[in-house]
């Protein structure tokens, strides 16, 4: 093997065997490593305090009640008497879900009076929702 060789080119088939519960097509079969790509994807990383806080905001939108929340909150701003109307719960289970979703600033919420209103945070929240639905219903098609 030549010392100035890239490392890209460099195959080895001493890697250790695949799982047995991996198919074929889900791992190389050869070990090679691309290190220009790899630096260019290191350099596009977000930082891990960011991966944390999206992991967070995806794990409360995977929940199917808080998802229903916020995608009515994503068409217009409701109250809580009114949520728990259109899911057709209570309203201690919206009150619970909206808690979660406003701790990690999914959605705000104002007072007028007694009431509080509720609506998305802001336009990316919005923008995730329209996205991942588009997603899964281009999928069904």
């Amino acid at each position: 093997m030549p010392v100035n060789a890239p490392r890209a080119a460099i195959l080895r088939n001493d890697a250790p065997p695949a799982p047995s519960r991996r198919r074929k097509e889900d791992v190389c079969e050869v070990q090679c490593v691309d290190e220009l790509k790899v630096r260019r994807a290191r350099g596009a990383m977000p930082a891990p305090e960011s991966v944390t806080a999206l992991a967070a905001t995806l794990k409360a939108l995977g929940d199917p009640t808080r998802l229903r929340l916020a995608t009515a909150l994503a068409a217009t701003e409701l109250c809580v008497c009114d949520l728990a109307t259109l899911l057709g719960t209570s309203q201690s289970v919206v009150s619970h879900s909206l808690r979660t979703l406003r701790q990690l600033r999914i959605v705000r919420y104002r007072k007028e009076g007694r009431v509080a209103y509720y609506s998305l945070d802001d336009p990316h929240v919005a923008a995730l929702l329209a996205i991942g639905l588009d997603h899964v219903e281009e999928e069904r098609e």
